[in-house]
């Protein structure tokens, strides 16, 4: 139930954000609509190194031979996950290091496309989003979804922190953005401002 993005555009240079794919047949539908749409993957990137969103980076780089690029933060947190994986019902995770590391306001490009990356910890101390205010998009990873945040239990977690990160940067971003969450269904910033519990214009932090 995690969401792993392909983006490309009309060169067909296309990103993998956040794989999620462990079982064979995951992996198999991902290549599959790589190879049906012709696409060329240039680049692998994590929003953040929970096991959810990185037990398919080894496969991506194996398979379509590109880096892995993540906030140098959250090092630690993808190193850890070798170690919690059997726990977590994954004992053929297979491990791999960050190749690069992203920081914010930093602008990765492929194709004729780009995002912008934006530091926005306290899901995970390292956490980034990707945006795109041409069009009016930002990739979200676990730290805002429909009617929601991202949880601040984990190690490096602090709720503070994430609600600083939404309301200064992620709510700076056009209230018509529409928000790719890692989780659940694709909402916006304008709805977000207004409804979300957590978040919404009657929230506060300390």
């Amino acid at each position: 139930m995690e969401n792993t993005f392909v983006v490309f555009d009309a060169t067909k240079e296309a990103l993998i954000i956040d794989p999620g794919c462990y079982e064979d047949y995951e992996k198999k539908e991902l290549t599959d609509y790589i190879k049906s749409n012709a696409l060329k993957v240039v680049r692998l990137i994590n929003t953040h190194c929970h096991i959810d969103h990185c037990l398919g980076n080894a496969f991506i780089k194996q398979t379509f031979n590109v880096p892995l690029a993540i906030h140098k933060s959250e090092e630690i947190v993808l190193k850890s996950v070798e170690s919690y994986a059997p726990a977590y019902g994954f004992p053929n995770y297979e491990s791999t290091d960050a190749d690069s590391f992203l920081e914010e306001g930093e602008v990765i490009t492929f194709g004729s496309s780009s995002f912008e990356v934006i530091f926005v910890p306290g899901h995970s101390p390292g956490h980034i989003a990707l945006v795109n205010q041409e069009q009016n998009i930002c990739i979200s990873g676990d730290v805002l979804f429909e009617n929601s945040i991202g949880r601040t239990d984990l190690p490096g977690g602090n709720l503070d922190t994430l609600l600083i990160s939404i309301r200064s940067k992620i709510f700076s971003l056009d209230d018509d953005t529409v928000v790719h969450s890692g989780h659940g269904p694709l909402t916006t910033i304008g709805k977000e401002k207004i409804s979300n519990p957590f978040c919404g214009k009657y929230a506060s932090i300390n």
